[in-house]
C-alpha cells in the first residue's frame, strides 16, 4: 500500500502543478506574458530542455516567437525565428506530433548554423476560436517524451487557448476604449475651434499610437481634380509628406467608395513611396456620403499584420473624426452667421436710428442758426456752427463703424495687419521674422517709413484682396513653424501699380526645404485655391540660395 501511494505521489505533484499553471494562465490578460507562462509550464511539467510557441502568418512565416532554453546570445546569432516549414509544418491541428529523433523525420530540413542540437520532439497546436493560433514546440527531454507528456501538453494547450481568447477580448476592449477616447478628443478640438491641420495631426498621432503602427499618414485631395496627396504624417514617416497617391488603386478605392481594407504588403502596391512598408490599413474619412480623405496606418516590412478587429475599430474612428469635422465646420459657420447677423443688426440700427436722429438734429440746429425771422448773435451763430460740425463728424464716424462691422479689417491698413501677423508668428517660430515692403520698386519701412506709400497700398489693394494677402502671410508663417525647422524667415510684400498691377507675397525660410516629391499641406492647398480664385498663382519653390523653401503667392489688383 505504501509503495502504491509513493508511486502515485509524483503523478499527484504533476496534476497539482498543472492545475496551478492553468490558474496562472487564466489570470493573465497580457498575451505576451501569457505565452511566456505557457512555454515555461510546458517545459517544466514535461522536463523538456527547450520550448517555444510560434505564431505564424498565412504563409507559415513567424510573426511572434516566445522561447525558453536557448541563451539570448545564441538567439541573436540565429537571426529570424523558425518558420512553420519542414517538420514544424506537419504538426497536426488536432493531437500532437511526437518524435524520438527530430532529425530522422522525412520532412526534416536541417538546423541553421549555431543552433543547439535537438533530438526528441513534441509539437502541438494551440487553437483559438476554431483556428490555429500558434504551435508549441518542445525538444530535448532525457529519455524522450511519453504519453503522459502528450496529456500534459494537450491540457496546457486547451487552457492556453481559453486564456488567449480572454486576453484578446480584453485587449480588444481596451483598444476600443482608446479609439473612442481619441475620437472624443478630436470632436472636442474641432468644437472648440482648433485649426484643421492641428486636428488632422492629432488624428494621425492618436491612430498611430492606438493601432500600434509605425507610421500614420492622412491622404487628402489636392488642388487638381482627382489628385490625392499625403499631407499629414507622423514623425517616423516624414519622407512620405507630399507623396502622390492618386494612382494607388487601394487608396483611391477607399477615398471614392468609403470602404477600408487591409493590405498585406504596402510596398508591393502602386506607390513607390510605400516601399519598405509591409502590413497596412486603410480607413476612409467619409461623412454624409462624401470622401474627405484616407487614414493610412503602416507597419514596417515583416511586421505583424493588422487584424479585422483593427480595421473595424479604425474605420469607426475615421468615420467619427470625419463627422466631427462636418459638425465643427457647421458650428463655425453658425457662429460666423450669428456674429454677422448681430453686426448687421447693429449696423442697421446705427444707420436707421442714430444717423437719422443726428441728421435731424443737425438740420434743426442749422435752421435755427440761419433763420432770418429770428436772427441770432454772431457768438451764438458760431457756437451753433460748431455744433453742426460735431454732428456731421459724428455721422461720419458712425458710417465708418457701420463699414467696420461689415468687414472688421476694412479700416485697418493692410501693412499694419501684415505687421501684426509677423509679430504674432514670433512665439511659434521662436524668433522674429524679417518683413520688407516694396511699392512700385521702392522699399519702405513698414513701421516707421513713408506713410504716404504704405497708406497708398490700401487705395489699390481692394479689401477682399487684402484679406487674401493677410491669410497668405499667416498660413505661410504657420507652415514654416510646423514643418521647416528653420532659423530665419523673410516675409516680402510687393505691390506694383499700373495696368499690370499685382500684389505678391513671398515667405522664404532656411529650413529643411522642399522634399523631392511634390509636397502640399492642407494649408498650402488653401493658398493655391485662393490664388486660383483671384486669377493669380501659387508656387512652393527652392530659393536661389539652395536652402529652405520659398512660398510665392501673387494676384492681380482688383
Amino acid at each position: 500500500m505504501r509503495q502504491a501511494v509513493a508511486r502515485a505521489r509524483p503523478q499527484d505533484d504533476v496534476r497539482s502543478a498543472l492545475q496551478s499553471a492553468i490558474l496562472d494562465m487564466a489570470g493573465d490578460l497580457d498575451t505576451r506574458s501569457l505565452l511566456e507562462r505557457f512555454v515555461a509550464a510546458s517545459t517544466s511539467l514535461t522536463g523538456a530542455r527547450y520550448g517555444a510557441i510560434n505564431i505564424v502568418d498565412a504563409d507559415g512565416a513567424s510573426v511572434e516567437f516566445v522561447q525558453s532554453g536557448i541563451p539570448d546570445a545564441v538567439v541573436g546569432l540565429l537571426g529570424h525565428p523558425p518558420h512553420a516549414w519542414g517538420v514544424l509544418g506537419v504538426i497536426p491541428d488536432e493531437g500532437v506530433l511526437r518524435l524520438d529523433d527530430l532529425t530522422q523525420h522525412p520532412a526534416f530540413r536541417g538546423l541553421p548554423p549555431g543552433h543547439p542540437p535537438m533530438g526528441s520532439f513534441l509539437g502541438a497546436a494551440v487553437r483559438v476560436r476554431g483556428e490555429r493560433f500558434g504551435t508549441l514546440y518542445l525538444s530535448e527531454k532525457a529519455g524522450g517524451f511519453g504519453a503522459d507528456d502528450e496529456a500534459v501538453v494537450l491540457s496546457l494547450a486547451a487552457a492556453a487557448a481559453v486564456a488567449v481568447r480572454n486576453s484578446q477580448s480584453y485587449a480588444l476592449e481596451v483598444r476600443r476604449q482608446q479609439w473612442l477616447t481619441a475620437a472624443q478628443d478630436i470632436a472636442t478640438m474641432l468644437l472648440e475651434g482648433a485649426d484643421a491641420e492641428d486636428v488632422l495631426e492629432r488624428v494621425a498621432g492618436a491612430a498611430v499610437q492606438v493601432a500600434d503602427a509605425d507610421v500614420a499618414a492622412i491622404v487628402l485631395p489636392g488642388a487638381d481634380e482627382d489628385e490625392l496627396l499625403v499631407e499629414i504624417v507622423t514623425p517616423a514617416g516624414r519622407a512620405l509628406v507630399g507623396a502622390d497617391m492618386s494612382a494607388e488603386r487601394r487608396v483611391r478605392a477607399a477615398f471614392d467608395d468609403g470602404i477600408g481594407c487591409l493590405v498585406a504588403d504596402a510596398g508591393a502596391g502602386d506607390s513607390p513611396a510605400l516601399v519598405g512598408y509591409g502590413p497596412s490599413l486603410l480607413a476612409p474619412l467619409h461623412a454624409q456620403g462624401q470622401g474627405m480623405g484616407v487614414l493610412v496606418l503602416l507597419r514596417r516590412a515583416g511586421g505583424v499584420p493588422f487584424t479585422d478587429e483593427d480595421l473595424t475599430l479604425a474605420q469607426s474612428f475615421a468615420r467619427q473624426a470625419a463627422l466631427a469635422f462636418v459638425l465643427g465646420e457647421a458650428q463655425r459657420l453658425r457662429r460666423h452667421a450669428a456674429v454677422h447677423d448681430e453686426r448687421t443688426r447693429i449696423a442697421r440700427d446705427l444707420h436707421d436710428l442714430a444717423i437719422q436722429q443726428l441728421f435731424a438734429a443737425g438740420m434743426q440746429v442749422e435752421a435755427l442758426r440761419t433763420d432770418p425771422a429770428e436772427p441770432v448773435s454772431a457768438e451764438v451763430s458760431q457756437v451753433l456752427e460748431e455744433v453742426v460740425g460735431h454732428v456731421d463728424a459724428g455721422i461720419r464716424q458712425i458710417r465708418v463703424i457701420v463699414r467696420t462691422l461689415d468687414d472688421p479689417g476694412a479700416t485697418i491698413p493692410l501693412v499694419q495687419r501684415v505687421v501684426a501677423e509677423v509679430e504674432l508668428a514670433r512665439s511659434s517660430l521662436g524668433f522674429a521674422p524679417h518683413l520688407s515692403v516694396h511699392v512700385d520698386h521702392l522699399r519702405v519701412d513698414p513701421v516707421a517709413g513713408d506713410r504716404v506709400l504704405t497708406a497708398g497700398i490700401d487705395d489699390v489693394v481692394a479689401p477682399g484682396r487684402a484679406n487674401n494677402v493677410v491669410a497668405v502671410v499667416r498660413e505661410g508663417l504657420s507652415n514654416v513653424a510646423r514643418h521647416a525647422r528653420s532659423r530665419a524667415v523673410s516675409v516680402r510684400l510687393t505691390v506694383t501699380t499700373g495696368e499690370a498691377g499685382q500684389v505678391v507675397v513671398e515667405v522664404e525660410d532656411d529650413g529643411v526645404g522642399v522634399p523631392p516629391a511634390r509636397t502640399r499641406s492642407s494649408g498650402t492647398r488653401n493658398l493655391a485655391q485662393r490664388a486660383e480664385e483671384s486669377g493669380g498663382s501659387f508656387a512652393l519653390l527652392r530659393p536661389a540660395s539652395g536652402r529652405g523653401a520659398l512660398l510665392r503667392w501673387s494676384a492681380p489688383l482688383d
